[in-house]
């Protein structure tokens, strides 16, 4: 079998731009087989937040992202178009942003050395790799999380190929291209995609170890060599021992114009999807200025509900208040009536009763003193009474 290395070098700094990295794909035929067993096509769910798929299910750091499948094994990067490869190393300079910004909780099969790190945050490259990787990726677990990229769509077409359908390196271009239309963005994958175009080959399963560190170079038995001959530029391709003279140099000029020609559609399409992008971007900052204004207005109504609702909870509070107030008043006025006409019953009937006291007892006086006088009139009489009966009667005998 096979084996294949896709060994990146970046041409520039990245302390410009490090998302816009240029880089440039080799290969070579050492390897050693990735300790993974796909077998069939992975459940991918999406990283919320991201434009990268992961599956839950596999005992592997496993991702998908722009196009690609991206593997870390052995502490190192791999990517593939196919689900089982075969799987080519990335060297850890040309890793997308997005895959190193992954969290380490979506890691299924994690390091001994993730631990203690945040679940909820990427792995700590930095620290790993090193300053000098540092110092060319700077920023890289900085965005802006209000303009992450769609994700690309998952070629699901990959279902129906498991097992003995699975297809040879030199059969996956040719089905992908009928099912798959999606170009990718970040230039190790794109030039993944121009490679596979130009019918390089590739070993399935097989895969070129880079030392780990700060961003080293590959050891002494993995060292960049001169590609073969069936992956060599089509500008090389024409060139032997008898491709001297003007026909030799016609096609090499016919090629680099060629070649140009290329460059420059696909420069072209590359503005073309950057364009794109960026009215998506407009697009989604439009909608969620449209959804925050929307938000803002219905909040805006539910405060003035809320507010109109306390005002007539309120109000009806106030007037319950003051309807007892007045009921509790009227009570109390009539409470204080009624006893005040009480009192002035209570008042009537004692001074009648004092009144009739008084003419009683006036009265009994007046009846004891008659009945005195009365007494003491007969008393008199009785005194009296006698002498005077009695005198005419001496009288006339005297006579």
């Amino acid at each position: 079998m096979r084996k294949l290395l896709l060994a990146v070098c970046v041409a520039a700094t990245l302390a410009a731009a490090p998302s816009m990295a240029q880089v440039n794909v080799g290969f070579s035929a050492p390897g050693v087989s990735i300790d993974v067993n796909i077998g069939s096509y992975p459940q991918l769910v999406p990283v919320p937040g991201y434009p990268v798929y992961y599956a839950p299910q596999l005992n592997a750091n496993y991702f998908f992202y722009d196009g690609m499948f991206w593997l870390y094994d052995n502490d190192n990067w791999y990517t593939s178009a196919w689900y089982d490869g075969p799987w080519e190393l990335v060297e850890p300079i040309a890793v997308p942003l997005y895959v190193l910004r992954v969290p380490v909780r979506y890691y299924r099969r994690p390091p001994p050395y993730f631990h203690g790190w945040v679940a909820s945050a990427p792995p700590r490259w930095d620290q790993y790799w090193g300053p000098s990787w540092e110092e060319r990726r700077r920023g890289w677990d900085r965005w802006d999380r209000g303009s992450v990229p769609p994700p690309a769509p998952l070629p699901t077409y990959q279902r129906q190929y498991s097992g003995n359908r699975y297809p040879r390196i030199e059969q996956q271009q040719a089905v992908q291209s009928q099912h798959y239309r999606y170009r990718p963005q970040t230039p190790v994958a794109q030039q993944f995609y121009q490679h596979v175009e130009r019918g390089a080959p590739a070993g399935r399963g097989q895969v070129a170890a880079t030392p780990q560190g700060p961003v080293a170079s590959p050891p002494a038995t993995a060292q960049m060599q001169p590609a073969p001959s069936n992956s060599a530029s089509p500008g090389e391709r024409g060139r032997g021992p008898n491709a001297a003279g003007p026909t030799s140099r016609d096609q090499q000029r016919a090629q680099r114009d060629a070649d140009n020609a290329q460059r420059a559609q696909q420069q072209a399409e590359q503005a073309q999807r950057s364009q794109q992008q960026a009215q998506r971007s407009q697009q989604q900052a439009q909608q969620r200025q449209a959804e925050q204004a929307q938000r803002a207005q219905q909040q805006a109504q539910q405060r003035q509900a809320q507010q109109a609702q306390r005002a007539q909870q309120q109000a009806q509070q106030r007037q319950a208040e003051q309807a007892q107030r007045a009921q509790q008043q009227a009570q109390q006025r009539q409470a204080q009536q009624a006893q005040r006409t009480q009192q002035q019953a209570q008042q009537r009937q004692a001074q009648q009763a004092q009144r009739a006291q008084q003419q009683a007892q006036q009265h009994q006086a007046e009846q004891a003193q008659r009945a005195q006088q009365q007494a003491q009139q007969h008393a008199e009489q009785q005194q009296h009474g006698p002498q005077g009966r009695g005198r005419p009667n001496e009288q006339q005998g005297g006579g």
